[in-house]
């Protein structure tokens, strides 16, 4: 018979494997920084020592926030892992991989580290972004900064209710969080992000129940409609990924975002996964087609313009990045 662990030892392994701000709250305002790190030995190194130092920062702009929300997740992606960390990447951490279909693709773009940052009020964003780029200096080069917003009542520009199918309860770290299958990692999740920009002239220009089709809910009081066995199937039903194992979650937090003087509307999607795989299958099954090439027609109002994959570390992983 093994020995038991102590409570001191599940104790540090619990510290350990601490994960960031996965599954923080919905947010009435949230940033998505994603930067990409010059290849130099010094940007390297001031690179790794801004992200081992992050969790002090939040320290500093959350006590500043009156009680109210502040978090920020830091994810790496497979192009600096290596460089950043010292450590062999994740098993499951790759580039993101494009998805071509007949007629829409979800891009792959350029990205070293994303910074989401969510909070109550955009005002602490922009001071932690603030501080945050002057401590990296030009080490890096900020190649996408969106500012999020809560819509009314938890809805996209669409004008639907999104992020309904989120997993809570234990359910929630279970979809998100890696655990032993990948022990060195545990603590972590996988993050995918696009962003799309919408046509809402063209969207306005459909009917409620062919709006409603396309998603694959109500509009007005966001109920499910019944899954389409064959043929052309509902964003939500494309979106839902099971197998022999049974439904496999994923976390969402998406923002809408807008510039309305540039007639630009779009959705910043973010999913946290505990799998990576799953996410994948999610945007092969919209972008291509389940059947083929019967593609998600969400995606025939929304253009997928940006798309990068990075691995958000247990925290402790982060801040001993600085040893």
């Amino acid at each position: 018979m093994s020995p038991k662990a102590s409570p001191i030892s599940n104790a540090q392994r619990a510290l350990d494997t601490e994960p960031q701000s996965v599954d923080a709250p919905l947010s009435a305002a949230a940033a998505f920084l994603v930067l990409v790190v010059k290849d130099d030995d010094a940007s390297i190194a001031t690179a790794r020592s801004v992200v081992a130092s992050t969790g002090d920062l939040i320290k500093d702009l959350r006590i500043r926030a009156n009680s109210g929300l502040f978090t920020c997740n830091v994810g790496i992606s497979h192009r600096v892992w290596g460089p950043l960390t010292g450590k062999p990447a994740p098993s499951e951490l790759v580039p993101f991989r494009e998805v071509r279909g007949a007629t829409h693709t979800a891009v792959a773009t350029a990205g070293d580290l994303l910074y989401h940052i969510r909070a109550d009020t955009m005002d602490l964003i922009i001071e932690f972004e603030k501080l945050l780029l002057e401590a990296f200096g030009d080490a890096v080069t900020a190649v996408d900064d969106v500012a999020g917003f809560r819509y009314f009542d938890g809805r996209d520009l669409l004008e639907f209710v999104d992020g309904t199918a989120n997993p809570d309860g234990l359910d929630l770290p279970a979809a998100t969080i890696v655990g032993e299958e990948d022990p060195d990692y545990a603590g972590g999740s996988y993050v995918v992000i696009q962003k799309y920009l919408h046509d809402l002239s063209a969207w306005r220009a459909q009917k409620v129940e062919t709006q409603e089709a396309i998603i694959g809910r109500t509009k007005f009081d966001n109920v499910e409609l019944p899954d389409a066995t064959q043929g052309q199937k509902s964003h939500k039903t494309l979106c839902t990924i099971q197998d022999a194992d049974g439904e496999h979650d994923i976390l969402r937090d998406n923002m809408p975002f807008a510039v309305p003087g540039r007639g630009e509307y779009g959705t910043y999607f973010i999913g946290y996964s505990r799998h990576l795989w799953v996410i994948e299958k999610m945007m092969e099954r919209m972008f291509i087609g389940d059947p083929p090439p019967l593609h998600d027609r969400i995606l025939d109002f929304s253009k997928a313009v940006a798309g990068v994959t990075f691995f958000a570390p247990a925290r402790k992983f982060l801040s001993d990045l600085a040893d």
